[in-house]
């Protein structure tokens, strides 16, 4: 069997390579020999090559292990979490492009389409499942930001064996029952003849691998249980339903696979001064009628505390008047939206003699100066 080529070599990269210098060398070398353009020979070989030297580098847990043990930390390609052989048989699978747009990458071979039926089980390193955890807090705190402590459970990979169970990465083995296929075929005489079953393994459960030599630190169970407060930034800004993502805290991987992901969900209770529409703040502004009319000064909250604000003369009711730049800052800008003054207009209850008279005289002032004031609305 030929030796395998060195996987920065196979995608022509230094070893200090970043990821977005892995992603393009991928996309250009995918496009360049995938089977279905290349119609030369070697082609489907030299892109499975492409495809499994990708599927390590572009993982920081498998790129780790590769940097320090080599070829010797994956034996059998089908651990590459994209099958041994064509990897287009069956279908695409996630584990196999990772954060790749496969619709850049393809569309021109299949129309935009992904065809074909996906197989099941695939063996090798393969990520836990994504976990859920929701919090409340004050509205001021999501306009503000604030840091919160959740408590958290989860599988930590043995530091020793990186989550395979196995003392060295040479005791780490295809399992002999299946092969490494993570399956198993039984043939059964029928009346209707030879039926085949497809099973998965239970010597390896279906992971293909079997570890001969368990780890010293973990038993061989390839995790430790954690139990931790988790700090976690609640950004400025930040409105109900919207999730943080806490990278390696949820379920555990399989494999020696990385775990999952934590998404914290947020939930901003309501506030009972402030209503907020997007990155705008609304507010309710009581006035009196003679406030509106004469025009005054008065101080209004706002998000970041108060502040004086000039109320026009002659303000009608229901008129929204605006504070520019006192709303909730966007969450990835950091621009701020506005806040918005609604003008109620309080009408005076329970008014004494004088009240009375002073009200009249200027209602007979004003119908000398403009007239009955419902003249004022008929049409012409």
């Amino acid at each position: 069997m030929a030796e395998k080529r060195d996987y920065y070599e196979v995608l022509g990269l230094k070893k200090g390579a970043d990821k977005a210098e892995i992603t393009k060398a991928y996309r250009s070398l995918a496009k360049k020999y995938h089977p279905d353009i290349n119609k030369s020979p070697d082609a489907p070989k030299k892109f499975e090559e492409i495809q499994e030297a990708y599927d390590v580098l572009r993982d920081d847990q498998k790129r780790a292990q590769y940097d320090r043990f080599g070829h010797a930390a994956f034996e059998n390609g089908s651990s590459m979490g994209g099958g041994a052989g064509n990897p287009f048989a069956g279908g695409f699978s996630s584990a196999g492009f990772g954060d790749v747009d496969l619709g850049d990458i393809f569309s021109s071979f299949f129309g935009g389409g992904m065809g074909g039926r996906r197989r099941g089980g695939s063996t090798g390193p393969r990520k836990g499942e994504d976990t859920l955890y929701r919090v409340n807090v004050s509205f001021m705190d999501a306009v503000k930001g604030k840091k919160v402590v959740i408590p958290v459970t989860y599988d930590e990979p043995c530091s020793h064996c990186h989550g395979t169970g196995a003392e060295t990465p040479n005791d780490y083995v295809n399992c002999p029952d299946c092969g490494g296929s993570g399956h198993v075929r039984t043939r059964q005489q029928t009346i209707f003849g030879v039926m085949e079953q497809e099973r998965t393994c239970e010597r390896c459960h279906g992971s293909g691998k079997i570890a001969r030599r368990a780890c010293s630190s973990c038993g061989g169970a390839g995790y430790t249980r954690v139990k931790k407060d988790l700090e976690v930034q609640i950004p400025a800004g930040i409105a109900s339903g919207q999730q943080i993502r806490v990278q390696g805290r949820g379920g555990r991987g399989s494999g020696g696979g990385p775990n999952g992901d934590l998404y914290v969900e947020v939930n901003v209770e309501r506030s009972a001064s402030f209503r907020r529409e997007g990155n705008d703040i609304h507010v309710d502004l009581e006035l009196s009628f003679v406030e509106c009319a004469l025009g005054t000064s008065r101080e209004v909250e706002t998000v970041y505390g108060p502040v004086e604000v000039e109320i026009p003369a002659g303000t009608q009711p229901s008129q929204i008047l605006k504070l520019k730049g006192k709303g909730i800052k966007d969450l990835r800008s950091g621009r701020p939206g506005d806040q918005y003054l609604h003008v109620n207009v309080r009408t005076p209850t329970n008014l004494n003699d004088r009240q009375k008279e002073l009200l009249a005289s200027f209602e007979e002032e004003e119908e000398k100066k403009n007239g009955k004031w419902w003249n004022r609305f008929r049409k012409s």
